[in-house]
């Protein structure tokens, strides 16, 4: 099967990314053609820092191969390089209904937050994204619970492009994990886990011991001492236990049960030494990584001489079907 994803430059990745995305990486790439892209043209459509985009893409794809993606079996580059991606994303534009963009949940959360950095980019967003992944014939594309909405604007713009011009792309199907889909901020937990929220509201794979232990202390938790899973009435805890759960492999109910007498700082406790244990192989390989920078360049380039053939391929076929060759 062949399957796309991606994720923007924007510093190290935490474990909402790893329990969203990355895991199902490491777990597909094994039986599947993967294909995962740095998605740089996506990152500029919010304030960025242009001096180290760069070294961001660098570090994000040393930490994509610490966190257990393998070079020889998947294929990972960098989205600009390949410029077949703008240029479909141009010639989507032009059959994607304008309603469907604004009614993007993303888009909306985005023009709230970045409201003196509004530009059309943050709108079309979903198009470049649906480029991105129609491009490659994608199967099945593995993401976090919150870019559902956009796998699926993706499919119904391959419809309409298909009934217009003819069969072309490939209707791709949304791949969520089974659990953890949407790992929460530790300092707000009705919100998603980002970077852009401070570094406290996330931990990183790579943090270390002591940044773990003054996170957790500090995540928000819920008032009343019960620690049991309810997502309305006590959303700190909940993802506190999210957490646990999918770090420990035991299922909720049954951590319910091992912490019914413990307090929130002794559970708090406990988890700080789980994530501390499960993430030391991740802190050990970044820091390996962190010096090889040619050999990372080196993947970047083999990765891009193979996106961009597949690229070129389906390029050729579309403008064939829109009359533009």
């Amino acid at each position: 099967m062949r399957i796309f994803s991606g994720i923007q430059p924007s510093g190290d990745l935490h474990i909402g990314n790893y329990l969203g995305a990355i895991k199902q990486w490491i777990d597909l790439q094994h039986k599947n053609e993967c294909i995962f892209c740095i998605v740089d043209l996506h990152a500029i459509t919010a304030p960025y820092d242009k001096e180290n985009l760069s070294k961001h893409i660098l570090e994000q794809t040393g930490s994509y191969i610490a966190a257990g993606l393998n070079p020889e079996k998947v294929i990972i580059f960098v989205q600009s390089s390949v410029k077949e991606h703008a240029e479909l994303y141009w010639l989507l534009n032009t059959v994607t209904p304008l309603g469907e963009l604004y009614r993007m949940t993303q888009f909306k959360e985005k023009v709230k937050k970045y409201k003196k950095n509004e530009n059309a980019g943050l709108l079309n967003y979903p198009i470049l994204q649906a480029a991105d992944i129609l491009l490659y014939d994608t199967q099945a594309v593995p993401v976090g619970e919150d870019q559902k909405q956009h796998i699926e604007l993706a499919r119904d713009i391959a419809r309409i492009f298909n009934r217009k011009f003819g069969e072309t792309f490939v209707l791709p199907k949304v791949k969520l994990p089974s659990h953890g889909a949407r790992i929460m901020s530790l300092t707000e937990p009705t919100k998603k886990m980002s970077k852009s929220d401070g570094e406290e509201s996330y931990i990183s794979l790579f943090d270390s011991p002591e940044k773990i232990k003054k996170k957790i202390k500090s995540a928000t938790t819920d008032t009343g001492k019960e620690i049991k899973y309810d997502i309305k009435k006590k959303p700190g805890i909940s993802n506190l236990l999210t957490i646990y759960s999918l770090f420990s492999e035991k299922p909720i109910e049954e951590l319910e049960k091992e912490m019914k007498e413990k307090s929130y700082k002794a559970f708090k406790e406990e988890l700080t030494s789980l994530l501390t244990e499960k993430l030391e192989s991740f802190r050990r390989k970044k820091e390996e990584f962190s010096s090889r920078k040619v050999y990372i360049e080196e993947i970047l380039k083999q990765g891009e001489k193979k996106a961009r053939t597949l690229a070129e391929e389906k390029m050729a076929e579309v403008k064939r079907k829109m009359g533009l060759q």
